[in-house]
């Protein structure tokens, strides 16, 4: 059962990831690299994408936190937490770049911080093989979300592609620790419900 103590330390890692600067131990990828001459319709596709993929991050976040908190494996506990601190670095490469590019975060994350944490929580109480597979199909999707965005920022926007390229690399990695850890296949409806609700975050925070 969860103490109160876990439960407001859970509240304030949420406060934190929508309301506060991220950190990143890591350097920004493509961060020397200089910025290049976008046009005003360049500028804001890059910024769009880049808001989605900062809204994927606070959505991960959010999982990763919720599932680590109702997780009963330590083994299993430990990866997600792992994943949950690299997705902080992500969650600060694509706002900095939001900001470089003159754009502003999603309006809707607090929402989307607060669903994914519930879903993550829910994951985490159906056990932990099931958690773990969780995670790696969200990673696996989330790998196919960041190619195809690859595909659509503009070639010159090479600070943006640098960061997206490491983002994918580090997803497909957590995919590969899940898995290692004892992740279970999700059945076939699962699957399909996480690439739907994907697409409902991605197209809305593309906009707002």
């Amino acid at each position: 059962m969860l103490t109160l103590d876990e439960l407001i330390v859970a509240f304030d890692k949420g406060l934190r990831t929508v309301f506060a600067p991220a950190h990143s131990v890591r350097p920004t990828p493509g961060e020397n690299l200089p910025e290049a001459g976008l046009t005003e319709a360049q500028r804001q596709l890059s910024t769009s994408l880049m808001r989605v993929n900062h809204t994927g991050e606070i959505c991960a976040q959010a999982l990763y936190q919720g599932q680590a908190l109702t997780a009963r494996n330590t083994r299993a506990r430990g990866a997600l937490e792992q994943a949950a601190r690299e997705e902080t670095e992500h969650l600060a490469w694509t706002e900095r770049r939001i900001e470089e590019l003159g754009g502003r975060k999603s309006l809707l994350n607090p929402a989307w911080y607060a669903g994914s944490f519930a879903l993550g929580a829910l994951a985490g109480l159906i056990g932990d093989r099931w958690n773990l597979g969780f995670l790696a199909e969200t990673e696996r999707q989330v790998v196919a979300h960041l190619e195809g965005h690859l595909g659509r920022l503009p070639q010159g926007d090479q600070k943006s592609r640098a960061i997206v390229e490491q983002m994918k690399e580090d997803e497909a990695r957590h995919a590969t620790s899940a898995i290692r850890h004892g992740a279970a296949e999700l059945p076939g409806p699962a699957k399909a419900a996480m690439r739907l609700s994907s697409r409902v975050m991605t197209e809305t925070a593309y906009w707002l």
